[in-house]
């Protein structure tokens, strides 16, 4: 997912202040959980989408749903909302984490596959790739992707390898087309 330069920019902004005042790791915990209310809710969404709906009643809702957040952290959703950026609000809170997880040196990897794996095959594919540092932590995404149709796609950073049975269906009707 490519991420904007307005969630770069705010992300880089509240993690310099969180590492000066030394709340990074509180407002980590908020910003993962901001993540995850927004994702599962459509209807908040919609809501900080809406360019209908007031800035001053975008700002209570946000505070009141999150009203059990550090001070820092409902700082930068005032700081959001009044800038016309709460549409962004999601993407800011994933880049913070993202960096946070980068400064510690943890690998984000995602697997790919069309069906849903158990854990004991999840990790027995990262075993077997040469891409992971188990000497590190990871944090491993999982999606599923019936489009693949078998297999497993792993991506480590910005290194991929494709296992997948589309990629090979696809090598094989290109050297058929060769010869």
């Amino acid at each position: 997912m490519l991420t904007s330069k307005v969630a770069k920019r705010y992300a880089q902004g509240l993690l310099n202040f969180t590492q000066e005042s030394g709340s990074t790791d509180a407002v980590f915990g908020e910003m993962g959980d901001i993540v995850k209310t927004i994702e599962k809710s459509r209807e908040l969404q919609n809501f900080f989408g809406s360019p209908i709906i007031d800035v001053k009643k975008k700002v209570s809702i946000a505070l009141e749903i999150f009203k059990d957040f550090s001070p820092v952290t409902k700082s930068l959703l005032q700081l959001i909302i009044k800038h016309g950026r709460e549409n962004q609000m999601q993407n800011i809170a994933q880049e913070f984490i993202n960096k946070v997880e980068d400064m510690k040196g943890v690998q984000r990897i995602t697997l790919t596959s069309a069906a849903e794996l158990s854990a004991e095959n999840i990790s027995s594919i990262l075993k077997s790739s040469n891409l992971v540092n188990h000497d590190k932590q990871f944090d491993v995404k999982s999606v599923i992707s019936p489009d693949i149709l078998g297999g497993y796609i792993l991506r480590v950073g910005d290194q991929q390898v494709d296992e997948s049975v589309k990629s090979k269906l696809s090598k094989l009707k290109k050297e058929f087309q060769l010869n």
